[in-house]
């Protein structure tokens, strides 16, 4: 596509290096193409099948992982019923008047397990504050069906890991939670523990090069409940200053590896692909978005694309995703892949723990301060009409 003819404009997003500039076409929003974010059917990986099935399949994530660094997964084997009661049950959660959702609050956790109320979030500083809240939880090996005995886990791997019962005893009152967020959660973990030998095949690595390295990962899932924002009409929609912008989830990148996505039928997930248009990442019934990671980018000497995304919920009605957050566990370390460095190349990032990298990445995040009553009068609408309130001594 020519592009030297259309205005642009420069969109900032935090990084671990600090603040990084992509340029935006400033082209009508459009759906993506299925060569931008192709469908993978993945059942080989999640079945008794031959290897070379598996290569097939990791040839298609390798294609997707370098070119928009998204791409759907159909065959995953992550059961609707799983998935359709952890969607009830998250919404049943947020429905809940917010005195009862702030029993849960992340500032009673230990692991930042928990809920986090409406603007309290800014995953871009560049942007306003993300019009969501959100119920995350943090691995727990007590849960995960590879771990037999969490006494045996090494002092290294434990320092990093602080198991509670805190966000379970806080949303006693709809014991339902729990059961239909820890099956969704089990079900995706070993989905991802899938896709890594897959990534390893892509690499052209042993397909379990990786398997050390996630034996206790971080691997997090979030609860996103997003009410509907109005949708800008004509140039405003995508000729407005960044800092203008009303955003569901601001422009960001996520920090590990990979991200495993479930997204309700409202759509809103948005893409910037490598022309620097906004492409929208539609829901697919059946499948999972799966998108490329920071750390994922670092290691393959930035073979693959950990690509900037958003969330815009203009459908008009409430929406739920529920992203699982995939990466390394806490201790592990890990630099350029020396498969990713070609003859003449240069490794282009130095080794760091997975600790130290997202403990760099999430400082930019959750700073709320400052924002004009402009914000605050919008999210106090958005709560009104669904018959809560916030507090009003809330630092916006």
């Amino acid at each position: 596509m020519a592009t030297g003819d259309i205005p642009t404009t420069q969109l900032l997003i935090s990084s671990g290096n600090g603040p990084v500039a992509r340029t935006v076409l400033q082209t009508p929003l459009r759906d993506a193409e299925p060569s931008e974010i192709p469908v993978i059917d993945v059942s080989s990986l999640c079945t008794e099948s031959s290897l070379t099935d598996r290569q097939a399949v990791a040839r298609q994530i390798r294609d997707a992982a370098t070119n928009t660094g998204f791409f759907y997964i159909s065959g995953h084997r992550v059961p609707p019923p799983t998935t359709a009661a952890a969607h009830a049950a998250v919404l049943d959660f947020f429905r809940q008047p917010v005195d009862v959702k702030m029993r849960a609050s992340i500032d009673q956790s230990r692991r930042f397990n928990g809920y986090r109320p409406a603007a309290s979030q800014r995953i871009n500083p560049f942007e306003s504050v993300d019009v969501r809240e959100s119920f995350s939880w943090a691995y727990d090996p007590r849960f995960d069906p590879a771990v037999a005995d969490v006494a045996q886990i090494p002092p290294e791997v434990a320092a990093h890991l602080a198991p509670e019962d805190f966000p379970w005893e806080a949303t006693a009152n709809m014991p339902q939670f729990k059961v239909a967020v820890m099956e969704y959660w089990r079900a995706c973990l070993g989905l991802a523990r899938a896709l890594i030998r897959a990534f390893a095949l892509a690499l052209e690595l042993d397909e379990h090069f990786f398997d050390d390295k996630v034996t206790y990962p971080d691997a997090v899932l979030a609860m996103n409940y997003y009410p509907p924002i109005p949708k800008p009409e004509g140039v405003a929609a995508v000729g407005r200053a960044q800092s203008e912008q009303e955003v569901s989830i601001g422009s960001h990148t996520d920090f590990q590896l990979f991200t495993i996505l479930w997204q309700d039928d409202n759509g809103g997930l948005q893409v910037l692909n490598r022309q620097g248009q906004w492409i929208n990442a539609k829901p697919i019934e059946g499948t999972l978005v799966v998108n490329i990671a920071d750390y994922l980018q670092r290691i393959t000497n930035d073979r693959y694309i950990s690509t900037v995304h958003r969330a815009q919920n203009w459908s008009g009605r409430e929406r739920v995703s529920m992203p699982f957050f995939v990466g390394f566990n806490w201790n592990e370390s890990c630099g350029v892949l020396d498969s990713c460095v070609a003859e003449g190349e240069k490794k282009r990032y130095e080794e760091i723990s997975c600790f130290e990298w997202v403990k760099r990445r999430a400082n930019a995040m959750y700073k709320t301060e400052g924002f004009s009553g402009r914000w605050r009068g919008y999210l106090l609408l958005n709560q009104r009409i669904r018959g809560v309130y916030l507090s009003t001594d809330k630092q916006i």
